[in-house]
């Protein structure tokens, strides 16, 4: 008979060799003593790339990061009881967002549950219906068959990756001892299962009765937050060439940078939308949106107001309407559906309806200068990955980006949008770049100074732009309030130089545009991890 913990070891080896065996290459582990025998099988697996992150927040955005930018699960391990209750936010992000994950949480033996026995919580369903599916494993026993644990793990990943990408939660309880007595090899990887997808290929008949409403109307063209695939882009810009329409493109939508045609793109709506002669006498009467909801309200409420024809592209069974006016929903990718509406006889719209949207957007251009954003566009190399944290700063990317051929990847939090994790969300990211660059405000920094931690041994150049708190709430209704200052901008004391010093990285601060400009050139060049506080007045 095998000690129990050779046989929790061996157990664990094979749930990684299955993991492994479906294409899982990254672990974040969280150190703790229940998880021991799972921690010892990933750090013995030659074939997956761990990382040990000690709070077990940040481990789980980092993960995120990783998964966010490879498109691939990242496999996450905490010890029992609190710890992995700190993956929630992650979680919600994770399933909101369509990132795949990995949660493998270890616990306690069922004879230890519910009598008061030490760091023990019901871990089972912990995150209710923000995971694709939940497995309660029974602790290892002798005699097991390792295609069993090939095969969950297979069906975790599987479920983690299709239909709709999200977490998936793992509990394994170990009894003790947790460390195995015995020598045991290397284990195996079993042949993968080869696990077909089926294409979802629009119906042509629900796409010549949407072409025939769209056709040689004044409509526009959405696109909020996608997986940014070429094909995608070359596809949205051809089929906005055919019907004359403007593309109204959010910086995560992928398609304001890069070689592909730009010539249809409009970037700077959040200045003439605010013209509301402009908006009244332009009012289209159909919208194809592509990816997820706008981010500004201007363009919510520009969007918002089409009711003829409201049509979303939407491969994930998911549903994207807060406006509550969609009339066509196309179930397949982006591409597909462009494709497939190219091959109809589609007629441009009147030759002034985008004409009318370009001359705005070249009265924009010259309303100003874009600040920092700009200056950090400008500087950062061709094919760098840029994280954008939430609140303010996706909303000034979004009006002050512009649009180049320059290839940047932008990546964001925007499924609950919270500013919670964007370090080590960033941090995850450079794993997969191998770089990145991350604008941030300083409250958001401030809320996840451990994923600082993460920076060590990175090409990674965090932005702080330290405007004295809560700079979004200038821009909302609360800002009348007497209690403003306290209760909502909430002004800080921090030292960021300290905090950069303290996780060693290197630290700049900047005063005024070109100041930041030089501090960031020379970031880049030096290589490895620093911050950079930009102070705004």
């Amino acid at each position: 008979m095998t000690d129990t913990g050779t046989l929790n070891f061996r157990w664990s080896q094979a749930m990684v060799a299955g993991f492994v065996a479906s294409g899982a290459s990254d672990a974040v582990i969280s150190p703790g003593s229940r998880s021991t025998p799972l921690a010892l099988a990933m750090l013995r697996q030659p074939r997956l790339r761990c990382h040990v992150a000690v709070d077990e927040r940040s481990a789980a955005f980092f993960a995120l990061g990783i998964a966010k930018a490879s498109r691939r699960p990242a496999l996450v391990l905490a010890t029992s009881g609190t710890a992995p209750a700190n993956w929630l936010p992650a979680v919600i992000e994770a399933s909101q967002s369509g990132v795949p994950l990995l949660l493998i949480s270890a616990d306690r033996p069922t004879e230890l549950q519910g009598c008061g026995a030490n760091q023990t919580v019901d871990q089972i369903g912990l995150f209710g219906p923000h995971v694709r599916a939940s497995h309660a494993l029974g602790t290892p026993h002798d005699g097991f068959d390792p295609a069993y644990l090939h095969r969950l793990a297979a069906r975790a990943y599987e479920q983690a990756t299709w239909p709709h990408p999200g977490a998936v939660h793992i509990n394994q309880p170990f009894r003790e001892p947790l460390l195995p007595l015995a020598d045991t090899a290397e284990a195996e990887i079993p042949e993968a299962i080869r696990v077909a997808h089926p294409a979802l290929q629009p119906v042509q008949e629900d796409i010549r009765d949407f072409a025939n409403r769209i056709s040689e109307r004044p409509g526009i063209i959405v696109c909020g937050e996608m997986t940014g695939l070429r094909e995608d882009e070359k596809a949205i810009a051809a089929l906005a060439e055919r019907l004359n329409a403007p593309i109204l493109a959010e910086p995560l939508s992928g398609l304001r940078y890069g070689d592909h045609d730009r010539s249809h793109l409009c970037v700077r709506y959040n200045h003439w939308l605010t013209d509301q002669t402009f908006v009244e006498k332009h009012q289209p009467e159909w919208v194809l949106r592509f990816g997820t909801f706008p981010v500004t309200r201007n363009l919510q409420n520009y969007v918002g107001g089409i009711r003829q024809t409201h049509a979303v592209v939407e491969p994930w069974p998911r549903w994207s309407d807060p406006a509550h006016r969609l009339t066509h929903l196309f179930r397949g990718e982006p591409a597909d559906v462009c494709t497939a509406l190219l091959a109809e006889s589609l007629v441009a719209a009147p030759g002034g309806w985008r004409q009318n949207f370009a001359d705005q957007e070249t009265a924009a251009a010259k309303g100003g200068d874009a600040g920092h954003i700009a200056a950090m566009l400008e500087e950062i190399p061709d094919g760098t990955p840029l994280f954008i944290g939430n609140s303010l700063a996706i909303r000034q990317l979004d009006s002050l980006s512009g649009s180049g051929e320059k290839a940047i990847h932008f990546y964001g939090n925007r499924g609950a949008s919270g500013i919670d994790g964007n370090i080590s969300t960033a941090m995850g990211i450079a794993v997969v770049h191998n770089n990145v660059v991350a604008l941030l405000g300083d409250l958001t920094t401030q809320h996840d100074l451990g994923g600082l931690a993460l920076a060590q041994g990175r090409n990674a150049v965090i932005v702080v732009v330290n405007n004295a708190g809560g700079g979004i709430f200038d821009h909302l209704p609360q800002r009348q309030l007497p209690e403003f200052q306290r209760g909502w901008r909430t002004p800080q004391q921090i030292s960021f130089e300290h905090a950069a010093l303290t996780f060693g990285l290197g630290f700049g601060r900047a005063e005024s545009i070109d100041a930041f400009r030089k501090g960031l050139r020379a970031a880049l060049a030096a290589g490895g991890p620093h911050l950079i506080e930009l102070q705004m007045p």
